[in-house]
């Protein structure tokens, strides 16, 4: 039978994990000061005058650069847990974080010949 008191602490976190989001929102906007100048409304606040138009377009190959980056570091993330407790997992991890790695190395290749990790 599904009893529903054997969820008691669940319920309690969720409400308590979405009240607290909620009442930093409502201090926040209560208790941040509103003060809108000619400074406020500028495109930047560094207390240089901007020159030119704000809408710069970037290449794209800027934001590729960065995708890589962010793939490789996310690697990173992946594999540090498994290197500590490697001598505990056994073969079969092995084998899936080399078929891990032969993705991505797959990827940084094809990321390569795309030209995606050139910066001119």
């Amino acid at each position: 039978m599904f009893l529903l008191h054997e969820y008691d602490i669940f319920w309690a976190f969720l409400i308590i994990s979405s009240v607290i989001p909620i009442l930093a929102f409502i201090i926040s906007g209560v208790l941040a000061p509103i003060n809108e100048g000619p400074e406020k409304l500028s495109s930047y606040e560094s207390g240089i005058e901007p020159m030119g138009d704000a809408w710069l377009q970037f290449r794209i190959r800027y934001y590729m650069f960065a995708l890589v980056f962010v793939v490789f570091d996310v690697e990173t993330v992946f594999l540090y847990p498994w290197a500590m407790s490697f001598d505990v997992l056994g073969v079969s991890v092995f084998i899936e974080a080399l078929i891990f790695v032969l993705i991505l190395i797959v990827g940084s290749v094809y990321a390569w010949r795309k030209g995606a990790l050139e910066w001119s």
